[in-house]
């Protein structure tokens, strides 16, 4: 059944019509010579196939997926720059403000050669780098086509904005958008007021958690996948220690030390304030606890998911600008925050966190030539988190890790929104890549021989209920 719904799903997604944008081979390599570093082999891949998918006449599905720190952004904005220069828009979607702001910056960086068409929309601020904008005039660059490349968050999804010609949407950490949100941001996709009519823009999905290869082949069926299995060069492993509470004091005069020649560190704890419910360790009572007893004279701040975002916004730019030497944090600076100052993660309750938000969040150091280490504070003896935590320990692959979670907290309810532990009736078989190639090859005769299922009246009937229940990307 997954795989009927994926190959219908593509075969419809096929017969859109999207803008061809024709491969502008001397602009790309003008481009990558302009970089201050080397593309990776994986980034020159990924790179290629999103520009042959961009000059298809049916809109491109691809995922783009690639570790923390591998350089999606560059591969992404490649296909913009390619899509301004050819006249068109291209709209990048991120989850958060502060992730947009970031994209913002670095596409006004590495793009600075070629123009600055490019614009920021969030719930509280619209900017170009070019001039000042009243939200109105901003809206009117928008739709008069002026603005080449819009970043932003949901914001680009409401009404008020109307493009003149958009050719590719870009979503980033597309899993931190609800799957209700992704479905809306494709049927927007189509419907999104713009010059062009009846055609769909490319989409590009982007994301920094590696899904297991079986997984991958299982869901996605519908999509491209790219892949950046590859590290940029010169970058060092980062260090990783499953801590006790009898060497947390050692691990203190070590941050300290490491603090003392300049660095910085972040702390991430699992709840906001202590529950009842869970005895985890919560971030605003262990805030207290770092700035009174056990670092009085640093300046650690505060981050959790709670505080508004121009709260949020002030704290991250005052420990990306050195105003303080600790963050501590929940874990909403998992996704893309970059201070290549930082040198150190602190996780406690590490058990309480799955293996890839672990890695996540381990991502967040090792961003520059420094040395970084990564803590794992854990009160935890139980022989599930050992294995967990020594994984972690052993290797620094995304793709690996994500195997080994799926092997050790199982695959979760497809058909339901739990995200892991038992597996249901659909995901027992998701071990199995030869059971999955079956059913695809399956599911692909099926629609070759009855394209509307009119012979197959029970599959269609399934298919149906499955829809209500299920949206495969």
């Amino acid at each position: 059944m997954i795989q009927l719904n994926a190959v219908r799903a593509r075969k419809n997604w096929e017969e859109s019509k999207s803008v061809s944008v024709k491969f502008d081979e001397k602009l790309v390599k003008k481009f990558v010579a302009s970089l201050s570093f080397q593309l990776t082999n994986a980034q020159r891949k990924s790179s290629f196939q999103i520009l042959k998918d961009l000059e298809k006449k049916y809109p491109m599905n691809r995922l783009l997926e690639g570790d923390v720190g591998s350089g999606k952004t560059v591969v992404a904005a490649i296909g913009a720059l390619e899509a301004m220069m050819a006249g068109y828009q291209t709209a990048i979607l991120a989850p958060t403000e502060v992730l947009a702001r970031q994209h913002f910056e670095t596409f006004g960086k590495i793009l600075k050669g070629f123009s600055q068409k490019i614009g920021l929309l969030t719930n509280s601020e619209s900017r170009t780098f070019w001039k000042k904008n009243t939200r109105k005039n901003f809206l009117g660059k928008i739709k008069r086509g002026e603005i080449k490349i819009l970043i932003g968050t949901h914001a680009l999804i409401q009404k008020s904005v109307e493009f003149k010609n958009l050719a590719l949407v870009i979503i980033d950490e597309q899993h931190r958008f609800g799957v209700n949100q992704r479905a809306f941001l494709q049927q927007q996709a189509s419907s999104i007021k713009d010059g062009l009519i009846n055609t769909i823009p490319h989409l590009l999905s982007m994301t920094a958690t590696p899904i297991p290869r079986t997984l991958a082949l299982a869901f996605f069926g519908n999509l491209d996948i790219s892949l950046l299995d590859e590290m940029p060069k010169g970058r060092k492993k980062i260090i990783t220690k499953i801590i006790t509470p009898a060497k947390q004091q050692e691990i203190y005069n070590f941050i300290r030390t490491e603090i003392e020649s300049g660095r910085q560190a972040f702390f991430i704890f699992p709840l906001i304030e202590e529950s009842e419910k869970i005895a985890g360790k919560a971030a605003t009572e262990e805030h207290q606890k770092l700035s009174q007893e056990i670092f009085p004279d640093l300046k650690i701040g505060l981050l959790h998911g709670r505080m508004k975002s121009k709260e949020k916004e002030g704290v991250m730019n005052d420990f990306k600008n050195k105003k303080l030497d600790i963050l501590v944090s929940t874990s909403v600076i998992e996704v893309g925050v970059d201070v290549p100052n930082a040198t150190i993660m602190v996780i406690e309750g590490s058990e309480r966190f799955g293996l890839a938000q672990l890695h996540q969040f381990r991502g967040r150091v090792g961003r520059s030539d420094y040395q970084s280490y990564c803590f794992l504070f854990t009160e935890s003896s139980s022989q599930n988190t050992s294995q967990r935590l020594k994984a972690l320990v052993e290797s620094e692959d995304g793709f690996v890790l994500a195997e080994k979670d799926l092997e050790i907290r199982g695959p979760g309810q497809f058909l339901g929104t739990r995200q892991s532990g038992q597996p249901d009736s659909a995901m027992q078989y998701l071990g199995d890549i030869k059971m999955i190639q079956q059913a695809r090859l399956e599911a692909q005769s099926v629609f070759a021989l009855d394209p509307q299922l009119e012979k197959f009246p029970v599959l269609k009937n399934a298919l149906e209920k499955m829809d209500q229940e299920v949206h495969l990307e």
